[in-house]
C-alpha cells in the first residue's frame, strides 16, 4: 500500500472515530471512554503522517511505534464499548476491524524498518 493511500485510510479512520464518539451516550461511563477514544483514534493518523516525515529510519521506527500504540488503544476502547453494550456491536465492529487492520499494517512496517536498519 502506498504512503498516500495509507495516509488517506488513517484520516478516514480518524473521521469514523469522530462519528462514533458523537454517537456515544453522554453519561459517566461513556464520557471518559469517548475522551480517550477521540484522542487515540485521531492520533493514529497524526502519528502515521509524522512517521512518514521521519528524519531517519530510527525516527520512523519511533513514530510508527507510537501509531501502533494508539491503534491498539483505540481497539481497546472499542472492545469495551462493545462488551459493555454502550453501542450495538454492529455499529462498532467495522471500525474495530479497521483499527486491527491498521495495527497489522503498522506492525509489518515496523518489522521491515527494523530489519532494514540492521542491514
Amino acid at each position: 500500500m502506498e504512503n498516500i493511500e495509507l495516509k488517506a485510510r488513517c484520516k478516514q479512520f480518524a473521521l469514523r472515530v469522530m462519528r462514533l464518539v458523537r454517537a456515544l451516550p453522554n453519561d459517566r461511563v461513556a464520557n471518559p471512554i469517548a475522551n480517550q477514544l477521540i484522542r487515540s483514534g485521531t492520533s493514529v493518523a497524526a502519528n502515521y503522517r509524522a512517521a512518514c516525515l521521519g528524519k531517519s529510519r530510527a525516527d520512523f521506527i519511533s513514530k510508527i511505534g507510537t501509531a501502533i500504540e494508539e491503534a491498539d488503544e483505540s481497539a481497546l476502547w472499542m472492545e469495551l464499548i462493545i462488551e459493555d453494550k454502550i453501542l450495538p456491536a454492529t455499529k462498532v465492529s467495522p471500525l474495530l476491524k479497521e483499527a486491527n487492520e491498521l495495527l497489522a499494517i503498522f506492525l509489518a512496517s515496523l518489522q521491515t524498518a527494523r530489519r532494514n536498519q540492521k542491514s
